[in-house]
């Protein structure tokens, strides 16, 4: 409905990035900057190798040397493949000229190690993205993660590509209020050393007029990693809960961890337990602060119950009605109204 980015993976259509291009309304600072070296060395080093400081200054240079190239040939189009053509013929003749030692940057083991990503390489398609490219100005982007989470190539791309699209959004986008929103594959993130990033992120994302949200259906999936515990935990001052009855039995836990009093706690379980007959709606319990706690109804409107329903029957139905009155919005409207009038037949 708000014509967003959808970033997923299939064999068909695999996911696409272009880091290396800067959209309308965008520049190229020091954080774009760092972000591509990250990338870079990511790609570069496994996770048991260190790089050397020779190493870091040399793919500052390539990236610095990369976009000062640009800005003289509008022609050529920015993505890795230039960025991979540049190092081969102009860093090359650079490196000989400024006689570097290969045991200082090993340009050949370089281009070796990251020919994959160049066009004809099993990953070419992954960092050389023409379209989805305008991240900054782009009010709704999704990630699609779950299918690459054990991926040991896509699935780091993408946590650097994610941490550098919302840093871009939440630095530059001045007197406007940014989200991101993180739901699931907390071992994935964890393991990936995304956890200093969100740790960083809830310390820091208030200041510029933003807010971090987490959403997990396993309470254990957020204390498996110590970082991300302390992070959310201590700087979330808004938790929402919905239906707990399943862990009744063993609440006591995630008492303890939310900080929750037993007048919280009476007040979580109650959830759901003694709904009003005859209308349709969900409890849901909301602490502010632990300065406000209260159990609300939330009921909505048809219109909106089938733009979020995840039934798939629904879904099915939202969509054939999308395409045969030629937009969502429109389809929703009729089909809501519809099941109205069916609601008020005698």
């Amino acid at each position: 409905m708000v014509n967003g980015y959808y970033f997923t993976y299939s064999e068909d259509n695999p996911i696409k990035f272009n880091p290396f291009f800067i959209g309308e309304g965008d520049s190229l600072d020091t954080e774009t900057k760092e972000s591509i070296k990250t990338l870079l060395l990511a790609l570069w080093k496994s996770e048991e190798e260190d790089y050397r400081r020779s190493e870091y200054v040399a793919l500052s240079n390539a990236i610095t040397g990369y976009f000062e190239k640009l800005e003289k040939r509008p022609d050529i189009f920015p993505c890795f493949d230039t960025f991979y053509e540049f190092l081969k013929e102009d860093f090359v003749e650079e490196l000989a000229k400024e006689k570097v030692k290969e045991k200082d940057f090993d340009i050949n083991n370089f281009l070796y190690v990251l020919r994959p990503y160049y066009k004809g390489g099993e990953y070419d398609y992954l960092l050389n993205a023409r379209e989805n490219l305008n991240l900054l100005q782009e009010r709704l982007v999704i990630f699609e993660i779950d299918a690459i989470k054990n991926h040991g190539v896509l699935f780091p791309v993408c946590t650097i590509i994610i941490m550098q699209v919302f840093i871009n959004k939440m630095r530059k986008l001045k007197g406007i209020r940014k989200m991101i929103l993180i739901e699931e594959a907390w071992k994935a993130i964890a393991r990936e050393g995304f956890a200093e990033y969100i740790k960083y992120l809830f310390k820091t994302v208030r200041k510029f007029f933003g807010e971090a949200i987490v959403v997990t259906q396993e309470v254990e999936d957020i204390i498996s990693s110590p970082i991300v515990k302390q992070a959310i935990i201590n700087n979330s001052d808004c938790k929402i809960m919905l239906d707990q009855s399943k862990y009744q039995n063993k609440f006591d836990q995630i008492q303890d961890l939310l900080g929750l009093t037993e007048k919280e706690k009476a007040m979580v379980l109650s959830v759901n337990r003694a709904n009003e007959p005859g209308r349709k709606y969900k409890e849901v319990f909301i602490s502010l602060g632990g300065m406000l706690s209260k159990v609300y109804r939330t009921e909505v409107s048809p219109e909106e119950y089938l733009s979020y329903t995840t039934e798939q029957t629904e879904k099915v139905k939202v969509m054939e009605y999308a395409e045969r009155f030629g937009s969502i919005q429109r389809g929703i409207e009729v089909l809501a109204r519809e099941q109205r009038d069916k609601k008020s037949e005698p």
